[in-house]
Formats: structure tokens, C-alpha cells, sequence
């Protein structure tokens, strides 16, 4: 019974390792699985979804315009008393009625269909605007996400700069205790270290305010405790100029946005139109009478108490003191407006596509110059360590070179991530969902 108890307890413990365990791999995120993993969680997200699912539904509501429309009324009459015509009563003092009508419109000036076309354009829009949403979801994330990268980057050479600093503390007091160097070189060495301790710390803590950001962009709780992976990479820029202008004006929600907007607006023309023209109907109704609630005739009409009708009809408001001709006017000018809008937002996405580009130029040519200014200043360092050592050089000689090399470090970390996040950028102008940056990696 004993070996039993044991078995079941060491196999709802190994259930439970094996639910901690896939607990903890799914919050493990690469750039790529934190975007979308905000892609599914966040709240924007699903405002933007339920607004394309509505306009969609605006659309479908449009579409039932076209078809016929059923409409049916029951209705109890009683009067105080029977009306006699002649002595004999003409119709009941309880009378019931059942009627059922069927209307359809034929052609209203192109009402309907215009009604429905703008629907259509609105629905699209919609979906658009959820795009746009993602796009910028999708930035804001990486940039996060960049950031987070960076500030691990800063406070791992922070801690290098303690250890540093830590290091040529003890080998100054070394000296000094022996009579080789001045107190005031241990007194600098320990002033330095302080203010090394103090900048890691403060890196510590932008690293922890950086990996609470991404948690609330991830619709997780801020102390979540979850892992994200990645380096700062250098890769190729993913197009030029001209390409991406290209893509852009086929991709990049806003002017999209903007040219439907223009297309709406010349579909409420139409509609307002529509009243210069004459609108047709048809029409079909049956109704049945009696004193019962059956309807089923009475004493009066024992036959023929039901019957039925059709119809069709044309009206035409010939004249409204220019009421439709001056609203059609209106609706001219909120066109031109509009195109004129559609002109300045792609003068602003070429501004942002030139400058996301000049961006990425910029910060490649700083990854380079970094990169041989963090090469020359390790270099400094070991040298004016090695001299110091040596008691040829000074302890102010070191403690420059590690300011150096610190700052050369810093300058590399900024650049790397300054030029991913360049890239990042380029993609949001151009309208482009790219979540872990892959196509630019190629």
C-alpha cells in the first residue's frame, strides 16, 4: 500500500515538473515571438479587431437593402355598439385584423448601391486601420524589445567596469601600503568604483524597467517572470529607397486609408445624388378580417373576408430650392479636401522613408567607427595597466583608459542598437509586417 501511496505521489509530481516545464518554455521569447505574442494579447489589438468585425457587419447590414422587405401587423378594434343601417346591424362591435405586406424598392438613384459600396469601402478601412494598429503594436515592441537588449548590454559592461576598477583598487592599495604610490590614488580608485557601482545600478535597474514594459505590451503581469532571448546583430538594410517607396505605396495603411477615404467620399455623392433622380417601388399586400381572433370572417362577411393587392409606384422630387444640388456641391468639396489630404500624407511617408533610411546610414557608419574605438581603447587600457604595473605609468593613466574604454563600450552598445531599431523603423513606413526582423537577417 506503502509502494503505492509513493507511486501516485512521484507521478503527480512528475506531472507537475512536466506542466512547470512547458509553463516555463512558453514564456521564453525571441524578438519574433514577443511580437506576436503582443500581436494576440494586447488590448488594442482586439479593440482594432472589433471594430474591422463591426464595420463588417455594417457592410452586411448595407447588402440587405437590396432584398425585399416583410412586414405584418395584427390588430383588435371594439366599439360600444353595433351601427344599424336599416334596423339591421352592418359590422360587429369586436372586429380583428391581420395584414401582411411585402415591399420591394426597384431603383432608388443608385441609393442603395452606393450605401452599399461605401460600406464596403468602410469595412476595408477598418481593416486597415487594424493594420495600422499592428504596425505600430509591432514597433513599439521592438523597440522595447532593442531597448531591453541594450540595456543588458550596458549593464554587462557596467559590471566589467566595477570589476575593472575593483582590480586596480586593490593593486593601488597594494602599493600604497608598501609605500610605492600616494593616498590620493587610492582615494580616486575608490571614488571611481563608487560612481561605477552607482552607473550599474542604474543600468540594473533601466534593464528591469525595460523587461516590465515588454510585460505589459505582452498583456502579462509586470513581475512576470519571463525570459527574452536575443542579441543586438548587425544585417544588411532590406531595400533602398526606391523599393521601399514602391512598397509603400501599396502597403502603408495610411495613404491606403487616405484613398479610401476619397473613394467614401465620392460614394456619399452618389448618394446625395440620387434625390435628382426618380425612385420606383413595388408592393405587395394581403390582409383578412373577422370577429374572432382566428380572422376568419363573421356574421357580415362570411366570404371574402380576405384579400390581396399590388402596386408599383414612381415619385420624383422635381424641385427643393437647390437643397440637393447645393448638398451635391458640399459633397465636391469634401472630395477635393480629401485628395488634397491624400497628397500631404504621401509627402510625409516620403519625408519618413528618407529619413528611416538616412537613419540606418548614420547608424551603420557608427557601429564601424565604434567598433575601432572600443579596439583602440581595450588596447589603451592594457597598456596603461601593464605601465602601471610596471611603475612606469600612473594610476590616473589607468583610470582614463578605463573611462575610455567604458565610454567606447557604451558608444558601440548605442550604435548596434540604434541601427536594429533604424531598421525597425523602416519597415513601419513602408508599411511592412516584419516581426522578428527575418527578411532583413537574409
Amino acid at each position: 500500500m506503502r509502494i503505492r501511496k509513493q507511486s501516485v505521489l512521484l507521478s503527480l509530481l512528475l506531472v507537475s515538473l512536466l506542466a512547470f516545464s512547458a509553463h516555463a518554455e512558453d514564456m521564453t521569447y525571441d524578438l519574433e515571438g514577443t511580437v506576436n505574442k503582443a500581436l494576440k494579447d494586447n488590448p488594442s489589438i482586439e479593440a482594432s479587431r472589433a471594430s474591422a468585425l463591426g464595420a463588417e457587419e455594417g457592410r452586411k447590414a448595407a447588402r440587405g437593402a437590396f432584398g425585399p422587405k416583410l412586414s405584418t401587423t395584427y390588430g383588435y378594434t371594439y366599439k360600444d355598439h353595433k351601427k344599424n343601417v336599416g334596423g339591421v346591424p352592418s359590422y360587429d362591435d369586436d372586429y380583428y385584423t391581420l395584414t401582411a405586406s411585402v415591399s420591394q424598392p426597384i431603383f432608388t438613384g443608385f441609393n442603395i448601391l452606393s450605401t452599399y459600396q461605401k460600406s464596403e469601402l468602410a469595412k476595408e478601412s477598418a481593416e486597415l486601420a487594424k493594420d495600422q494598429t499592428e504596425l505600430a503594436l509591432i514597433l513599439n515592441v521592438q523597440e522595447n524589445f532593442i531597448n531591453l537588449l541594450i540595456a543588458r548590454e550596458n549593464v554587462r559592461s557596467a559590471q566589467a567596469t566595477v570589476d575593472r576598477l575593483a582590480s586596480q583598487l586593490k593593486v593601488t592599495q597594494a602599493y600604497y601600503d608598501v609605500g610605492l604610490q600616494p593616498r590620493i590614488d587610492v582615494l580616486r580608485a575608490e571614488v571611481q568604483l563608487s560612481d561605477a557601482e552607482n552607473a550599474l545600478l542604474q543600468a540594473e535597474n533601466a534593464r528591469e524597467t525595460q523587461r516590465a514594459r515588454l510585460n505589459t505590451l505582452l498583456n502579462l503581469p509586470l513581475d512576470a517572470d519571463v525570459k527574452y532571448m536575443g542579441e543586438l546583430v548587425y544585417m544588411p538594410a532590406p531595400m533602398d529607397l526606391e523599393a521601399s517607396l514602391s512598397v509603400a505605396a501599396k502597403a502603408r495603411p495610411d495613404l491606403l486609408i487616405a484613398r479610401k477615404a476619397v473613394e467614401i467620399a465620392m460614394k456619399d455623392l452618389k448618394i446625395t445624388e440620387s434625390d435628382f433622380y426618380p425612385q420606383l417601388a413595388a408592393s405587395f399586400d394581403w390582409s383578412r378580417m373577422g370577429d374572432h381572433p382566428q380572422v376568419d370572417g363573421s356574421e357580415f362577411a362570411t366570404t371574402e373576408f380576405s384579400e390581396w393587392s399590388t402596386k408599383a409606384t414612381m415619385s420624383w422630387e422635381l424641385f427643393s430650392w437647390g437643397t440637393t444640388y447645393y448638398a451635391a456641391q458640399r459633397d465636391k468639396q469634401t472630395i477635393a479636401k480629401l485628395k488634397a489630404e491624400e497628397a500631404g500624407t504621401w509627402q510625409e511617408a516620403l519625408y519618413e522613408i528618407k529619413s528611416r533610411h538616412l537613419s540606418i546610414a548614420e547608424a551603420a557608419k557608427r557601429i564601424k567607427v565604434a567598433q575601432k574605438t572600443v579596439d583602440s581603447a581595450q588596447e589603451a587600457y592594457r597598456m596603461a595597466l601593464a605601465r602601471y604595473q610596471a611603475q612606469v605609468g600612473t594610476n590616473n593613466d589607468v583610470l582614463d583608459a578605463q573611462a575610455d574604454l567604458s565610454s567606447a563600450e557604451a558608444s558601440y552598445t548605442k550604435a548596434q542598437g540604434d541601427y536594429m531599431i533604424a531598421i525597425a523603423r523602416l519597415y513601419k513606413a513602408i508599411g511592412e509586417k516584419n516581426p522578428g526582423l527575418a527578411t532583413a537577417a537574409k
